[in-house]
């Protein structure tokens, strides 16, 4: 049976997941319009579908409203790492919140299916491991990452109260980290921190004593989960993990890092922030069951083609959306 070619919004579409998913749609014959307003993302992460006739770029923030005729939306616009998102709190919420109920209404008006790119964030720092979708958090409301966290946790209300109220034919994935090629070189987060670092010879930085978990599913599997939720049946809205669930220390990570890139690191210890997580790994049982989806590439061979990345760019041409760092308010003593 020949697949049905939609009109389908990325917002988002130029970032680190927008850009890969972008890339799959196109591909598959898909009318693609991505929208960005480009404050973490980069252009040159979908120059090379400029000129495509079934992809179009906009340049908007997706705050304010979006006048289009689309068939279904992945909604991946919001900063997603510390150093982003803590650099104007009140607008990341505002992103997660006014942006959803701005996509949510489109959907609505088109009758349009729409996907929300949540997080494992909503789960603060469990004291259930590994999580399940039934887990409901323990997430301090007012801490420096509650604009984040409590953000995407409001989002899920208005996509769940949108589905109930008006028939919103909704899809809820929670992203667990996630790591691979495009990853902002100064988004701050552990995978990109670590190769920069490892790359120039630089003491590889860890926060507490490394001994936090992680869970690190590579970009190309997690798009895999997306257009499996998308296109899955229309009794399964979600909430869906998709992540990894091999679990690795921060600690093991770095010398993980040091041995591929082949770096004279040494490991440096920094007090551990406020809020962040000790422990983090996702139960995937849902979306072995529902979506017949679970990872396939191991955190040794993404890395390789991570590293691979951060060797090819030129830093000097991104810009550094911020100066902030994810633990300059939270930093003690």
């Amino acid at each position: 049976m020949k697949q049905r070619l939609n009109r389908i919004l990325v917002t988002g579409g130029a970032g680190f997941l927008g850009s890969h998913l972008c890339d799959r749609l196109v591909e598959q014959g898909h009318d693609v319009i991505c929208v960005d307003n480009f404050f973490t993302s980069q252009k040159h992460n979908i120059t090379h579908l400029i000129g495509k006739p079934n992809f179009e770029l906009i340049r908007h923030d997706i705050t304010h409203p979006l006048w289009l005729e689309v068939d279904e939306v992945y909604n991946l616009a919001c900063p997603a790492s510390p150093v982003h998102y803590q650099y104007n709190p009140i607008k990341t919420t505002k992103v997660s919140v006014v942006g959803a109920i701005n996509v949510l209404g489109l959907g609505k008006r088109c009758k349009a299916k729409v996907f929300q790119a949540s997080t494992s964030e909503v789960y603060g720092d469990p004291d259930i491991h590994p999580q399940p979708e039934s887990y409901r958090g323990n997430v301090n409301p007012i801490g420096v990452r509650a604009c984040y966290d409590e953000g995407k946790r409001a989002a899920e209300t208005l996509f769940f109260d949108y589905h109930r109220s008006n028939g919103v034919n909704i899809r809820v994935v929670r992203i667990f980290n996630t790591y691979g090629p495009r990853m902002h070189p100064y988004d701050g987060r552990v995978v990109s921190n670590f190769i920069l670092q490892a790359l120039r010879d630089e003491d590889i930085t860890l926060y507490g004593d490394g001994s936090q978990t992680r869970s690190f599913c590579y970009v190309d599997d997690l798009i895999e989960g997306f257009i499996r939720m998308m296109n899955g049946p229309d009794d399964f809205i979600g909430p869906v993990n998709l992540g990894n669930p091999d679990e690795f220390t921060i600690k093991e990570l770095a010398q993980i890092v040091i041995e591929l890139t082949g770096a004279k690191s040494k490991l440096t210890y920094m007090p551990m922030p406020d809020d962040d997580p000790t422990q983090r790994q996702p139960d995937i049982a849902l979306a072995k069951k529902r979506l017949d989806w679970q990872p396939t590439i191991k955190l040794r061979d993404g890395l390789v083609k991570t590293i691979e990345y951060f060797k090819s760019i030129d830093l000097n041409s991104f810009r550094q959306p911020t100066d902030h760092t994810a633990h300059k308010s939270s930093e003690r003593g």
